[in-house]
């Protein structure tokens, strides 16, 4: 049986790499028969580098050398011919014209009989004499740097060629067993890998060698390509200015201009329902006495949540009370409330939805990967175009950023119920209304919840953001704070903002903890 392994283990070395067969089968046989490191050297490895890798199909090995080698050339070329010194050289030589010409003007105004100009003169150019001196000096030192430099490189290179050679038949080794496992891997040496891997070489390593070892890239580049390309080229800067960049942004600004002026009155109806909303919960929450308010929240997360949540209700709203921030911090708490019931008004539809149809979800991942990515302050300036601004805006820029977790969490926990667990609720009479209220919604509710969560703290880092747009509360607090580097002021106000959006998230956590607790 061994036997016949080992005949099976070789031939399949034999079709796996081709050519040299005979020498993998014995590195292979090497490096499978000891558990630790063992000796494995490949000359080819070490001779040709990433071309091995590429030839052999072996990219990992390719790319990594391909870069360790670059920087060893790079420090070579530095110590060659990267004329450290130029700059201090150029210095001194000008500081050296410059001394000349004083002294000549000193010996002008001595002729004149004008002593204490003179005297004014040498004196500038002695001053002068010395920052030449201290140039040369550090021109000099930059040529004995340049030395140590080229030693590096040449150090460095040689290590790497010794890794390269250590570490080819590992490498090859771990694809030989991948091509073993799939029969997806190269085998042998690609004409085309050689071709890629060259083409890949020579589009990265002159230029980046130009550019890190010559003193003036540009130049060194134009005077090789002039001919050809008139002398115009840079391998610094990109060959396009803003033009392009000038002309979206016209285009942009006409475009929201259009839309603000023909949409216009649906851009009011959402200000107007979302107001009414606000305005609902600040009656509720500010124009109601305070201690009606505080009791109701803290029986309210008694009952829903239990002591524990209601004792740090309790003691929340005592630290907003007495730190003066009661009102601030209802406006805020409204803001919150308002962007977080819209977010999932709005989102556990459509989560429903894009966990049911996957073609759905994969129309929208894309929307809600740009609303998570976008930065806030970017989608800040549509919304003033089409809102205005104040609180409803502020409402809608929450809504933007904090609703694609709810999205994203309540289709996970839809597609996260049991196939298994629908058909037999189909199979005992269930109609689609009873499977997605009775069946799907409860066994992806953690999930649910989870969204939920990450919805409210969302919602809390946009209170600051949107105090830039005229969102009163808080944010507008912790706003001023910065602009006035007020540290003890922006640090109470981030803890009311925290408390407010604890309270929040332990009542809506603890009904649904509770329930299962019960269960």
């Amino acid at each position: 049986m061994k036997d016949s392994t080992m005949e099976s283990d070789t031939h399949g070395v034999t079709h796996f790499a081709v050519e040299n067969s005979a020498y993998y089968e014995r590195e292979f046989a090497r490096i499978q028969g000891k558990t630790g490191f063992t000796w494995s050297w490949n000359t080819m490895a070490a001779l040709f580098g990433p071309i091995w890798g590429a030839a052999r199909g072996v990219w990992g090995f390719f790319w990594i050398f391909l870069v360790l080698e670059l920087f060893a050339l790079v420090q070579i070329g530095r110590g060659l011919w990267g004329q450290l010194g130029a700059d201090q050289l150029e210095r001194y030589e000008r500081l050296t014209t410059n001394i000349s010409k004083r002294e000549v003007q000193a010996a002008e105004l001595t002729a004149a009989g004008d002593a204490t100009g003179a005297a004014a003169k040498l004196k500038i150019a002695d001053n002068l004499r010395a920052a030449a001196e201290k140039a040369l000096q550090a021109a000099n030192e930059a040529s004995t740097e340049a030395t140590g430099i080229l030693v590096t490189g040449l150090v460095l290179m040689v290590l790497f060629k010794l890794a390269e050679g250590l570490y080819a038949n590992y490498a090859y080794e771990a694809q030989y067993l991948r091509w073993r496992a799939t029969q997806n891997e190269q085998t042998g040496i690609k004409r085309s890998g050689i071709v890629f891997g060259l083409i890949g070489l020579f589009a990265i390593w002159p230029l980046t060698l130009i550019r890190f070892t010559v003193a003036n890239p540009n130049e060194f580049v134009a005077g090789l390509t002039g001919g050809l390309l008139g002398g115009k080229i840079s391998i610094t800067e990109f060959p396009v200015g803003r033009e392009y960049f000038a002309y979206l942004s016209k285009k942009g600004d006409a475009g929201f201009d259009w839309l603000a002026n023909n949409f216009g009155d649906v851009f009011d109806g959402v200000t107007a329902v979302i107001r009414w909303v606000l305005d609902g919960l600040e009656i509720l929450l500010i124009e109601t006495p305070w201690p009606v308010v505080m009791f109701v929240t803290v029986v309210l997360a008694l009952r829903l949540a239990g002591p524990r949540v209601a004792i740090f209700t309790a003691a929340s709203l005592a630290y907003l009370a007495f730190m003066g921030l009661w009102e601030l911090s209802m406006i805020t708490v409204a803001l919150i409330g308002a962007g977080a019931f819209l977010c999932v008004l709005i989102g556990i539809p459509l989560g429903i939805w894009f966990g049911k149809s996957k073609r759905a979800y994969a129309f929208a991942e894309p929307v809600l990967d740009f609303m998570q990515t976008m930065p806030a302050f970017v989608y800040l300036i549509p919304i003033i175009a089409f809102f205005g601004t104040g609180k409803p805006p502020g409402v809608l820029a929450t809504l933007v950023f904090a609703m694609p977790p709810v999205i994203r969490l309540t289709a996970l926990g839809m597609r996260g119920v049991p196939e298994s667990t629908k058909e037999a609720a189909i199979a005992f009479g269930c109609s689609k209304r009873q499977l997605l209220f009775n069946v799907e919604l409860p066994l992806a509710l953690p999930s649910i919840m989870t969204g939920i969560n990450q919805t409210i703290l969302m919602s809390l880092s946009m209170v600051v953001i949107a105090s830039l747009i005229g969102a009163e509360g808080l944010g507008a607090l912790i706003l001023e704070a910065l602009q006035y580097a007020a540290k003890g002021q922006g640090l109470l106000g981030g803890l009311a903002i925290l408390f407010c959006a604890m309270v929040i998230d332990r009542i809506a956590q603890g009904v649904y903890r509770r329930r299962v607790g019960a269960k």
